[in-house]
């Protein structure tokens, strides 16, 4: 006895035959989400955060949100009407106010844009192709402006040293008084410089 190839192939039948033809059935999310959760691996997070001493480790994992399962509803994402349709239409005498200052516009030169104009989207500035970022210090930022305070203080240092010399140099006597205050004003501005 022979059989078609459609008699074989109601013997390898893959889905039931109320559900072929018809959606597949999507696997909601875990923990009640509605879609598939699009999260990363452990071994697939490549974010990592200074913990200080010039090291860095793998950053930790965002928590789940408490709304998970909920859907929002389109008022809170969308700006609803706050009046009735068609009411948005100007009253005549504030019309005529609009063609007023856009014809003085005209005449003053000022050129208005068109909804082409208007609608275009700026183009976003191309990065440079042989940019390559700065690469991660290790230290936590407690510990980057420890540095940067004592290296200021060093330079600070420096600064009040030269500009000391030079007012003994001009002047043949060490600063003290109002010179001495002036001589830190200006070891200020090198400094903000």
């Amino acid at each position: 006895m022979t059989k078609s190839f459609s008699d074989f192939m109601k013997l390898c039948e893959v889905y039931d035959p109320d559900v072929q033809g018809k959606a597949q059935i999507t696997k909601s999310g875990e923990g009640g989400r509605l879609h598939r959760t699009r999260k990363k691996s452990e071994p697939e997070i490549r974010r990592t955060k200074a913990v200080g001493g010039g090291k860095t480790e793998p950053a930790k994992s965002y928590k789940s949100r408490k709304d998970i399962g909920t859907q929002k509803p389109r008022s809170t994402r969308e700006q609803q009407p706050e009046k009735e349709r068609g009411s948005a239409g100007l009253s005549p005498k504030e019309a005529q106010r609009k063609a007023y200052k856009e014809r003085k516009a005209r005449e003053s030169g000022a050129k208005t844009k068109t909804a082409s104009e208007l609608l275009t989207k700026k183009s976003k500035p191309k990065t440079d192709p042989d940019y390559k970022p700065q690469k991660a210090s290790g230290y936590t930022h407690k510990e980057r402006r420890k540095i940067k305070t004592h290296g200021e203080k060093i330079l600070k240092h420096e600064f009040k040293k030269q500009e000391m010399d030079k007012y003994e140099k001009a002047t043949g006597q060490k600063a003290t008084g109002s010179a001495k205050t002036k001589v830190l004003a200006q070891v200020g501005r090198r400094m903000s410089s």
